[in-house]
C-alpha cells in the first residue's frame, strides 16, 4: 500500500505544477501577442527610416552629420545588453549573454575602455557573478517597454556620442523574426553607417532617387538622424521583449506535455501497483477463510 501512496502522491504533486506551467504558458501567450503585434507595427517604419537615411547618406550631398561618421578614436565604446528579469524562458537569456559577452570582448580588443549597460535581472546577476564590471542597470523594462523611457537612454547615449565622450555604441539582443525564429544577435547602432551599409546589404537595392530638401539638407538630417537611430534602438527593446514571451510559452508548453506524460505514466504504474495490492489482499481472505475451514 506503501508503494500506491507514494505514487499517488507523487502524480498529485505533479499535476500541480503542470497547472502553474500552463498558466504560465497562457499568460506568455497573451503577453506574446500583444508584444508581436507592436514589433511588427514598428518593423517597416524603422526599416524605411533607416533606409531613408541609408539613401540620404548616398545621395552626394556635402552636408555631413556627425552621427554617420565613423571615427578613428578608439577610445570608449558602449554595450547595452538586453536580458529578462525573469527566467523560465529557456535558453533566452543564455544565449543573449552569449552574443553579448562574444561582442563585449572584440570592443575591449579594440577600444582602450567599453561600459556595460544591462537590461534584466537574469543578465545582471549572470554578468555580475562571473565578474563583469556593470555600469548601468535596467530593471524597469518587462513584456511592454514603452517609447518614452527607451526616449531618455536614447538621448544620453545620442548626447554622449555627438560629444565624443563615445565613440561607439552596440546592443546585445534576441532579433525577432518569425514565430519559429529568433536570433541572438550583436549589433551596431552608432555611428549609423554600420546600421545603414546592413539594412542596404539586407534589402539588396540601390537608391537612384534625387531627394529636394526643404529648407535645406542639413536641417533635414539633424532632424532625421538622430530619429532613426532613436526608433531602432527603441525596436531592439520590442524584438527583446517579444523573444521573451516566445521564449517563455516554448518553455512552458514542453514543461506542460512532459507533466502530461509523466502523469500518464505514473497513473498506469498507479493502477498496476493498486491492482496487485488488492489481488494480495483477496488472496489472503481466502487464505484466511480457507484456514478456519
Amino acid at each position: 500500500m506503501a508503494k500506491a501512496r507514494a505514487l499517488d502522491k507523487r502524480r498529485k504533486s505533479i499535476k500541480n505544477i503542470r497547472k502553474i506551467t500552463r498558466t504560465m504558458e497562457l499568460v506568455a501567450t497573451a503577453q506574446f501577442r500583444r508584444a508581436m503585434e507592436r514589433s511588427v507595427a514598428a518593423d517597416s517604419y524603422t526599416k524605411r527610416i533607416v533606409r531613408l537615411v541609408s539613401d540620404l547618406a548616398k545621395a552626394g550631398l556635402k552636408a555631413e552629420h556627425p552621427l554617420l561618421d565613423e571615427r578613428d578614436s578608439k577610445r570608449k565604446a558602449v554595450l547595452f545588453i538586453l536580458t529578462a528579469n525573469r527566467g523560465m524562458c529557456g535558453g533566452y537569456n543564455s544565449n543573449v549573454l552569449r552574443a553579448g559577452i562574444a561582442r563585449l570582448k572584440e570592443l575591449r580588443r579594440e577600444y582602450e575602455e567599453v561600459e556595460l549597460f544591462v537590461s534584466g535581472k537574469r543578465g545582471v546577476s549572470y554578468l555580475k557573478y562571473h565578474g563583469y564590471e556593470i555600469v548601468r542597470v535596467y530593471t524597469q523594462f518587462d513584456d511592454k517597454p514603452t517609447y518614452e523611457e527607451v526616449l531618455v537612454m536614447a538621448e544620453e547615449l545620442l548626447n554622449r556620442y555627438k560629444t565624443c565622450e563615445v565613440d561607439r555604441v552596440d546592443v546585445a539582443y534576441s532579433k525577432f523574426l518569425t514565430l519559429s525564429r529568433q536570433v541572438p544577435t550583436a549589433e551596431t547602432l552608432l555611428p549609423l553607417s554600420a546600421m545603414t551599409t546592413e539594412v542596404a546589404e539586407s534589402d539588396g537595392a540601390v537608391s537612384g532617387l534625387d531627394y529636394e530638401f526643404l529648407p535645406s539638407p542639413e536641417s533635414i538630417l539633424e532632424e532625421v538622424v538622430p530619429y532613426a537611430f532613436k526608433v531602432k534602438f527603441f525596436k531592439t527593446f520590442l524584438d527583446a521583449a517579444v523573444s521573451e514571451q516566445i521564449a517563455r510559452m516554448m518553455a512552458m508548453k514542453a514543461a506542460t506535455d512532459n507533466a502530461d506524460q509523466m502523469i500518464s505514466t505514473l497513473t498506469t504504474t498507479y493502477n498496476r501497483a493498486r491492482q496487485s495490492q488488492i489481488t494480495n489482499e483477496i488472496i489472503e481472505v481466502i487464505s484466511g477463510a480457507s484456514a478456519l475451514q
